[in-house]
């Protein structure tokens, strides 16, 4: 069976007095929302979706490296990230190992010591 849709039109909310809407109209495509993608750390499996107007997104569903930035010494590397740390928004995050915006991570420090060293 196919997913059901997410919808991201604002006609199965209420109104600003509190009472129900009506719906007069079906669900457009251009309204569709997708599921998140909970990417996960693991070797590197990233997903093409295309979106409107045939444009291409690439959804990551594993990652296992990425680019940081040692801010006071204004360094940024691509290194690998080793462990999930902390989540703010739950425990579950960290112990399934899901990368999210904010997820606190554990890098390879390697890259920065070999620029380090060499500065």
């Amino acid at each position: 069976p196919p997913a059901r849709e997410i919808p991201r039109a604002p006609r199965h909310k209420h109104r600003a007095t509190g009472g129900r809407r009506n719906i007069h109209q079906k669900k457009r495509k251009f309204e569709m929302g997708r599921p998140s993608a909970l990417c996960k750390l693991g070797a590197k499996r990233v997903r093409p979706v295309r979106c409107r107007g045939g444009n291409m997104k690439y959804r990551g569903l594993r990652i296992d490296a990425g680019n940081f930035a040692w801010g006071s010494e204004n360094c940024t590397k691509k290194v690998r990230v080793l462990d999930v740390v902390y989540n703010s928004t739950s425990m579950e995050m960290v112990r399934t190992k899901t990368l999210t915006k904010n997820t606190i991570v554990q890098i390879d420090a390697q890259p920065y010591k070999q620029w380090y060293l060499k500065k």
